[in-house]
């Protein structure tokens, strides 16, 4: 597993911690990963939840949940940490605008394109920018637009294909269409960046994410072109994952078939864990909706049964009677509850061995 550069940062192992929000990836899991080698990321979504005005002081609750986390993150790893920040959020200006101000080394958004991303750049700014796109023409966009507008080239790529846990970049039909899968996606980015790279003498890698698990995966997607690779899912049954201990037993009592995509309130699909909730959502038992967030840009509270945000910050704390659990494709396959450094361990023993077999 070799390392790889984003910008003057060194990724040590080519490990980028998905952020997962509402709540599962915080400081907590986020610095253990990076005291590893690898990328800690801490979700922004909800981050300020903990703040006792939440309710009613969004903007400024969210913007102190931040620097707290990232504070605490600092405080213990040295390691390299990276903030999540989804483009649909609607205070997602005050985050970007926080994290470059901490100093955050980098910053990961998704969820929608990013077009403006580096106008939150100052001068002294040594933040990187990595956008979360879902196909070779985005990628080349962003690459476009950015060059043309700022001057800019992303510092770094994550191309999610569909088997990533939570909202999917894709339409419903697209997600088992074997053209869309990630061994299509990684090589079909690398194409549509390479004449950026080429034209301006940059490196801009590319980490493959959604559905990666083991080191064989690692090894697969790293043959067609990946510099690196993304995992959320496998790190959420690790004892510094910030979930509850409930929701992290919701994986490891889940088996492939409780796995299913369901139609988020936002507008998206989204991959999760069938429990009742979910079940009742499906009969269109709607339940009372109040919106005092109004958190993500995309959601008509209108006519949605139930606020996600709520529904995932529950699911966060242990509650799934009003929540449900966001999970990859490879949820199924966790079995216990370890440490983030036997979880790198395992993976680097599986992916050694995935090159000695020749696989």
């Amino acid at each position: 597993m070799k390392a790889f550069n984003i910008g003057d940062l060194t990724i040590k192992i080519p490990v980028i911690q998905g952020g997962m929000g509402i709540g599962i990836s915080l400081s907590g899991l986020a610095s253990a990963v990076a005291n590893e080698g690898g990328v800690g990321v801490i979700s922004v979504a909800g981050i300020g939840m903990f703040e006792k005005d939440y309710a009613r002081n969004f903007i400024e609750a969210n913007i102190r949940g931040l620097k707290k986390e990232i504070k605490t993150a600092r405080e213990k790893t040295r390691g390299i940490i990276g903030v999540n920040i989804m483009v649909a959020l609607t205070n997602f200006s005050d985050m970007v605008k926080t994290s470059v101000a901490e100093k955050i080394d980098i910053i990961f958004a998704g969820a929608g394109l990013p077009l403006n991303l580096p106008s939150y750049l100052t001068k002294d700014s040594k933040t990187k920018l990595v956008p979360i796109i879902s196909s070779g023409r985005a990628a080349g966009l962003i690459c476009k637009k950015w060059k043309e507008i700022y001057d800019y080239l992303p510092d770094a790529i994550v191309v999610e294909g569909p088997k990533a846990g939570g909202h999917l970049g894709f339409k419903r039909e697209q997600i088992d269409d074997s053209e869309f899968e990630l061994e299509k996606l990684v090589p079909e980015v690398v194409s549509h960046i390479k004449p950026f790279e080429e034209k301006y003498n940059v490196v801009i890698p590319v980490i493959a994410a959604g559905g990666i698990y083991t080191g064989l995966d690692i090894k697969k997607i790293m043959d067609l072109g990946a510099a690196g690779v993304q995992l959320g899912t496998r790190f959420v049954t690790t004892h510094e994952c910030d979930a509850s201990s409930k929701f992290k037993q919701m994986y490891i009592d889940s088996v492939e078939e409780d796995i299913e995509i369901i139609q988020s309130p936002v507008g998206m699909p989204g991959r999760a864990l069938r429990n009742e909730f979910i079940e009742k959502i499906k009969r269109g038992e709607k339940r009372p909706v109040k919106c005092p967030y109004k958190c993500l840009k995309t959601c008509n509270i209108e006519v949605t049964p139930y606020c996600i945000f709520a529904a995932l910050m529950s699911a966060m704390k242990g509650n799934f009677f009003n929540g449900y659990a966001f999970a990859g494709s490879n949820a199924w396959k966790s079995t216990r509850i370890i440490s983030v450094r036997e979880t790198f361990e395992a993976i680097k023993q599986e992916f050694k061995a995935a090159v000695a077999a020749k696989l």
